[in-house]
């Protein structure tokens, strides 16, 4: 399986996952798309780019300044701000594991976390294994000790303005802090102590309104964290996809866009406008998904029953097509709503037309 998984890639290095990427997983789990080209590690950027549909993303340059600023603020004098926030005690330990390599880091971890019931640990390295793969991960700030449970604690630069955020990005930041939950869950694990000592509420810490000034507020994160898992599984058991591929079939960027748009054409993508957020093909898919139900959203689609094309769609509410078995309900329901949208146009025409000067 590597070796196909390598040469489904190409001579490019394998594009590692993190907490970011993982946490993508779950936004579209039905797209086999995502899990082959993720699990084969192909920079799906640079394949985008050479497709001709390169997306954007990322954080500006003002978000990551700002970001960094909040959080050399929080952290300064040994994490006094943001014990303040936490409402930790003073006399709590601090580690800072940031100096070190990554395999100092990671193991100094283990020895901090499996020794440690209360401490505040910056910068430490996990790890969570991803379709076979070994992923290390940073947590955004700090995972401290809380009434002797690990409790996760993720800083954004994104505001809370009257005690409400933007719910999309808070969406995000509980989907990356589950992942971190998972993954400090299995070292517990494998230290052999029990991984619920590690709590399903992580703390996340944003400026407040339109100041620095710090809030924290508490997020259960149970249901992202069954999401994740169900996703992981899936990836893991992405094989059975692999090996309907053709032999020949590879997504190595340097081969032509013809190349690549028929060898993407062997996997089956389950484009949605969330995937615009989350997915650096999605540009791409959205192109090819042009003209059918896709487009216009994962609840419009699957009210539909399954029907993939807008011609279609059209068709069977005018009743130019004789729906099938399976489209019969689909289809009264298309010329029910039809009817009353032409009913309630020719109303609204009728009303302008005797309210006018001319009628009167």
């Amino acid at each position: 399986m590597d070796d196909r998984l390598n040469q489904l890639r190409g001579p490019a290095k394998a594009k590692r996952h993190n907490a970011r990427t993982i946490a993508a997983l779950t936004g579209n789990p039905g797209c086999s798309r995502r899990a082959v080209l993720d699990a084969a590690g192909v920079d799906k950027v640079k394949l985008s780019e050479q497709l001709g549909f390169p997306g954007s993303f990322g954080q500006s340059r003002f978000a990551l300044s700002r970001g960094n600023a909040f959080e050399a603020m929080l952290k300064a004098d040994d994490c006094e701000l943001l014990r303040s926030v936490l409402g930790a005690s003073s006399a709590l330990a601090y580690q800072d594991l940031g100096s070190s390599s990554v395999d100092d880091r990671h193991a100094q971890t283990v020895k901090a976390i499996a020794g440690a019931r209360a401490a505040l640990i910056d910068h430490p390295l996990l790890t969570l294994d991803v379709a076979g793969q070994t992923v290390y991960l940073e947590p955004d700030l700090v995972a401290y000790a809380n009434h002797g449970r690990l409790q996760v604690v993720e800083i954004k630069s994104f505001a809370i303005i009257d005690d409400q955020a933007e719910s999309a990005k808070v969406s995000a930041a509980a989907v990356q802090a589950a992942v971190y939950v998972l993954a400090l869950r299995e070292l517990l694990g494998r230290l052999g102590q029990d991984p619920m000592l590690v709590s399903h509420e992580v703390v996340l810490v944003c400026p407040e309104n339109f100041s620095l000034n710090p809030k924290a507020v508490v997020l259960d994160v149970r249901k992202q964290l069954s999401t994740l898992r169900r996703q992981l599984s899936r990836l893991s058991s992405v094989s059975s996809l692999i090996a309907e591929l053709p032999d020949f079939v590879s997504f190595d960027v340097t081969l032509e866009p013809a190349a690549l748009v028929e060898a993407l054409g062997h996997i089956e993508p389950r484009y949605a406008p969330e995937c615009l957020s989350a997915c650096e093909l999605s540009v791409y898919c959205r192109h090819e998904a042009s003209g059918g139900t896709a487009v216009l959203g994962r609840s419009v689609r699957e009210a539909l029953g399954g029907i993939e094309s807008v011609d279609e769609v059209l068709a069977l509410a005018e009743g130019r097509q004789t729906p099938s078995e399976d489209q019969a309900e689909s289809a009264a329901l298309l010329q029910a709503a039809l009817k009353l949208r032409n009913e309630a146009l020719s109303s609204s025409s009728s009303s302008s037309f005797s309210s006018s000067p001319a009628a009167e």
